[in-house]
């Protein structure tokens, strides 16, 4: 079995191998159902909660477990590595860019109410950006919130949004302005208000465990005080998460990938054809080298520029290309997986045919992979003069 461990402290070491040992006991009896229900019990929250898991890199003044991005990035690589689906990951994470808003600009009500209770277990909660005709362009977004009194009155629609089904409440990106990236705002929109419905739930390729929701805002009142911070703002709280969203997909990426190898490689040292093992011919052996190695690279890539935004340097263009990285490898190495399997690969029942479905999404979810390069090409300085 391939690991890296390489970069981490003794106690991100420990945490690693918590996940791992938190996966075989809450996760592998259980993910297949999960898959097959299209659906995360609750109660996982709790476990996680229970396990220290599910607030790390979070402060503790706000209820987390405290660390840092590297926390995470070393717990993340642990469950990647034990088998966690892609849909496991973004719904039992989707606080992961559901809070950060609320944390960084949110009152301490905002923090009460919807930040505790998520860290705690007891509440899910959803990001809520993309919409029907907008994707990745969020400047462009068109959902509108007018103030009415002490109330926002929302009304537009929004699309692909994580955790929305099974959710308690949704971080809504508006537009309280004027066009552009300086008219909107957050508004934290609790499940259950008149006029705020799940249109419905989507049905995906990949991510099955993870519940995908359409959302419809009808005159919609929500209170003044569920502004996240300042109006007109939400766009700058947006994108200085971005660069952490695009460092957890990449891990994603190259979790994805270096699980596929380690099946593949027990599988073709197991499969006996034409006498001797996979494992003994040429070709298949310089398949398992290359993935060993852009496995590798897309890890050494993405841990770094993790590290130099956990040391305060600006990695926007960096981690746009870090995700390009780890989720290209991803698909690549997925692909090789299944070619490898054979028919077996092919089979619903085989776990490399979930993560050749689920890292399909990768370089489309937080920014499709040709809108990031454009932007890491204009940060470059690679534009037209």
């Amino acid at each position: 079995m391939t690991t890296f461990n390489h970069g981490w402290s003794p106690e991100q070491l420990a945490l690693k191998q918590t996940a791992i040992d938190f996966t075989h006991r809450e996760v592998t009896p259980h993910l297949a159902a999960w898959e097959r229900d299209g659906e995360i019990p609750r109660e996982f929250q709790k476990r996680l909660a229970h396990a220290g898991l599910l607030g790390v890199g979070v402060p503790e003044e706000v209820g987390g477990d405290g660390g840092d991005l590297m926390d995470v990035c070393a717990m993340q690589e642990g469950f990647m590595e034990a088998g966690w689906s892609g849909g496991l990951m973004a719904g039992a994470y989707t606080h992961g860019i559901a809070i950060p808003h609320i944390v960084q600009a949110g009152s301490p009500e905002l923090i009460d109410t919807f930040v505790r209770p998520v860290l705690s277990g007891d509440l899910i909660g959803s990001l809520a950006i993309t919409e029907p005709g907008t994707g990745s362009d969020v400047a462009a977004i068109t959902t509108r919130a007018v103030r009415d009194g002490d109330q926002w009155v929302i009304n537009g629609a929004k699309m692909f949004i994580t955790s929305s089904v099974r959710g308690d409440f949704v971080t809504t990106a508006v537009r309280t302005g004027g066009d552009g990236a300086h008219g909107i705002s957050l508004i934290v929109v609790p499940q259950g208000t008149p006029g705020f419905t799940v249109s419905r739930k989507l049905d995906k390729m990949g991510w099955l465990c993870s519940d995908t929701g359409e959302l419809s805002y009808d005159d919609v009142r929500v209170p003044d005080r569920y502004l996240v911070g300042e109006e007109n703002h939400g766009f700058y709280y947006i994108a200085d998460q971005f660069v952490t969203e695009r460092i957890w997909l990449a891990l994603m990426g190259y979790g994805h990938a270096l699980r596929c190898l380690n099946l593949t490689l027990r599988h073709c040292q197991e499969r006996d054809t034409f006498g001797k093992p996979l494992v003994a011919n040429q070709v298949v052996r310089a398949k398992l080298t290359e993935m060993h190695r852009q496995v590798a690279v897309a890890r050494s890539y993405t841990l770094e520029v993790a590290q130099r935004h956990v040391a305060g340097e600006s990695v926007v263009a960096e981690a746009c290309l870090a995700k390009q990285t780890a989720v290209d490898t991803a698909v690549w190495v997925a692909d090789q997986a299944v070619q490898l399997h054979g028919g077996a690969g092919y089979l619903r029942e085989s776990e490399v045919e979930r993560h050749y479905r689920d890292v399909r999404l990768l370089p489309i979810g937080g920014g499709a992979t040709e809108v990031l390069t454009d932007l890491a090409a204009r940060l470059l300085g690679y534009g037209v003069n």
